[in-house]
């Protein structure tokens, strides 16, 4: 029986319900295993500050957990706020993306600290991504001169129909300086280069002296199909996309049955 000393966790469909809520089980299940000593990482595609919430409900600044936000573009040790790791944007891409979104009539937003800060502060999906992150949408007149760079990344957001030209478009023209992905059918991710959840992974294992044979992963989208691949015992969520169950060595339960809870009590 191997000894899992880390648990890695993305938060949309796998930690959280449809009510992206962690269920009362759920919640005592994860600290307790902290209580253990185990090592709690939360692994997700959003801002920092939209992971905080969480991380603090599983009282991760008292046992030492880790956040990877941005698909792992920072690494942030919750028990100082200490960063460890930081990926961002060219500055000169910027401008680029910015024009792409207004020739194509489609909102670009980003992040600073607790806001979302965009153009078009009442577009449908700049509140649905308010909402997700429990963050303020800062409105500002003038993008390009009133963001803070470097930028971690830029969401252009937009019905899905407008966002496939634009997402072809700049898949081409930025090919080789930063990554261009739908993280949702309305969500076009604009971030930079090499963020995958695994390597920034391999990089907190390294700091912590622990090897991936000792880490458990669960997901359920495509952007955990390389942190479920890397680590010792990947896990898939019931409710995963086909090619991330596939990738796993274990399928739980759904993540409105509590799979995550279900993986505790299994291998740890």
């Amino acid at each position: 029986m191997n000894t899992y000393k880390m648990l890695v966790l993305d938060l949309d469909g796998t930690l959280t319900n449809t009510q992206k809520e962690i269920t009362p089980r759920t919640r005592e299940v994860l600290i307790e295993l902290q209580r253990k000593g185990v090592l709690l990482v939360l692994a997700s595609g959003r801002p920092t500050y939209g992971i905080a919430p969480l991380a603090d409900e599983l009282q991760m600044d008292r046992f030492g957990g880790y956040i990877l936000s941005y698909n792992g573009g920072e690494i942030i040790d919750w028990s100082n706020g200490t960063k460890l790791y930081e990926n961002v944007l060219p500055d000169s891409v910027v401008p680029q993306l910015y024009a792409a979104a207004a020739e194509h009539q489609v909102t670009i937003l980003t992040y600073d600290e607790q806001y979302i800060v965009t153009e078009h502060p009442d577009d449908p999906y700049v509140g649905k991504e308010a909402f997700l992150n429990k963050m303020e949408v800062r409105p500002c007149s003038n993008f390009l001169q009133e963001v803070r760079l470097p930028l971690p990344k830029c969401l252009i957001v937009g019905d899905a129909d407008r966002l496939i030209s634009i997402e072809a478009e700049l898949s081409l023209a930025l090919q080789g300086e930063i990554s261009v992905y739908r993280s949702e059918p309305y969500f076009l991710e604009l971030v930079p280069m090499n963020i995958d959840k695994a390597q920034s992974l391999a990089v907190l294992l390294k700091e912590k002296g622990l090897s991936r044979e000792e880490m458990v992963a669960v997901g359920d989208g495509y952007n955990d199909l390389s942190m479920i691949e890397f680590a010792g015992m990947g896990v898939a969520m019931a409710n995963a996309q086909e090619p991330v169950k596939k990738a796993a060595d274990y399928v739980t339960l759904s993540n409105e049955e509590e799979g995550v809870a279900a993986v505790v009590e299994r291998f740890f």
